[in-house]
């Protein structure tokens, strides 16, 4: 089985990256960050790799997409409550990011999402494991 996950997004200003994820409330891996690369700690054994785009490129032949005109992936982040979904988008959006839909609330799960400043798409969820459907 899988012990970690590391998602490697590509991103064009690492340093304004860094400050908008913090102002989130993550925090970074001093080992793995350095002036091309921020190991961002999102849960335990849950990374993602912020990589500067020259340095993304060296791990990829292919194009990188253009994150803000297309979808590459969705991150989604289980949260421990409806308004930590709230709270972390509304933090998003005042770091200066922007939400890309309105909230969806299905009765056993709640999701919103942000898109970060490259445009890669945040979804932030809180799922009721015991509701019925």
């Amino acid at each position: 089985m899988v012990k970690q996950i590391f998602v490697n997004l590509a991103v064009k200003n690492l340093m304004h990256t860094k400050a908008f994820f913090s102002k989130l409330g993550f925090s970074f891996d001093p080992q793995f960050t350095d002036d091309n690369a921020a190991c961002m700690i999102i849960g335990e054994n849950i990374f993602a790799m912020l990589l500067a785009e020259p340095m993304f490129k060296t791990f990829t032949p292919k194009e990188l997409c253009n994150a803000k005109k297309s979808t590459e992936v969705l991150v989604a982040l289980a949260l421990e409550s409806r308004e930590q979904v709230d709270a972390i988008v509304r933090q998003a959006v005042a770091a200066g990011g922007r939400t890309y839909k309105e909230a969806q609330d299905h009765g056993f799960m709640y999701a919103h999402g942000f898109e970060d400043l490259d445009g890669h798409i945040w979804e932030p969820f809180y799922m009721e494991l015991n509701a019925k459907n």
